[in-house]
């Protein structure tokens, strides 16, 4: 991960989750075959809730390299497990290959309103860094960030100072939560570097595919929504191709800003599916 933010570059990554059929295996791995023109630096693929799926994420992330020869990223959190048992992880991950780790607090389990960690487990993510970097020195590893503040956070500077302790144990860059509002970012951007904040800030894109389902993502993780946007999505509400067309329309430009920006390389979120993706990289070039 170290690097793929080089001067003169773009580093591109995809995320995926982890399907729960051999056939939403397969459908994945065809939605990222249509994406590796666009040549991107890294997949990453998510650990799943209360690292459900731990085992198959690095299954797919091996699977990412074999098949279509790109460097894949893991994501690793403190839920659920003690020291021992994330030590263990890293070990088996390392031995099957994976070279990218994507370190996480985790949220809550379900139910739960705050994060608690497990007895001899670790509660934030900055220890987490710190224990890849000790047990596997050469390891790239990425951090979350937030431009619209960490919903548990009690303001911007906390989560900022959070942010910090993060890189400093270690990180590689910091990849964003989704957002809608570029001028949000550039606001974080700023504050990030006048914070001594010296590696990568990747922005994270999501396209808006489905109105109703971005309004579940926005609400669950605070993120702005544009009431403009809003308006424009809820007026087609019942036209699935025009809420993809407006949603598509509006990533292209909000691309295009960031880019004009100077921001080293986007991180997609793109739910398991390309075509969105694919939309919005052809006309960005």
């Amino acid at each position: 991960m170290r690097d793929v933010y080089q001067p003169n570059s773009f580093g591109l990554s995809i995320e995926i989750f982890p399907p729960k059929t051999p056939q939403g295996d397969n459908a994945v791995f065809e939605h990222l075959q249509r994406l590796k023109p666009f040549a991107p630096a890294f997949v990453s693929c998510t650990y799943g809730a209360g690292g459900s799926t731990q085992t198959r994420t690095v299954e797919l992330c091996q699977r990412i390299q074999n098949e279509l020869g790109t460097a894949a990223t893991a994501h690793f959190t403190c839920v659920g497990s003690t020291v021992d048992e994330l030590k263990d992880w890293l070990t088996y991950a390392h031995s099957q290959g994976i070279r990218n780790i994507m370190a996480l607090r985790g949220d809550p389990p379900q139910g739960e309103i705050s994060f608690k960690p497990v007895e001899g487990g670790l509660q934030h993510a900055n220890e987490l860094v710190s224990l890849i970097r000790e047990q596997f020195p050469e390891m790239g590893i990425g951090v979350a960030g937030y431009p619209e503040k960490h919903p548990e956070a009690s303001n911007a500077q906390t989560d900022l100072d959070n942010l910090k302790r993060k890189v400093d144990a270690g990180a590689d860059a910091v990849f964003t939560q989704l957002f809608y509002v570029n001028e949000n970012f550039f606001r974080f951007r700023d504050a990030y570097t006048k914070a001594g904040i010296t590696v990568p800030l990747v922005p994270g894109i999501m396209p808006i595919t489905s109105f109703a389902r971005i309004k579940r993502i926005t609400s669950m993780c605070q993120a702005v929504f544009p009431n403009e946007l809003s308006q424009h999505l809820e007026a087609v509400q019942e036209d699935d191709q025009a809420q993809f067309s407006i949603g598509v329309e509006y990533a292209i430009q909000q691309c295009r800003e960031l880019k004009a920006a100077g921001v080293p390389g986007m991180h997609f979120y793109v739910l398991n599916q390309s075509q969105a993706c694919e939309q919005i990289l052809a006309a960005l070039g």
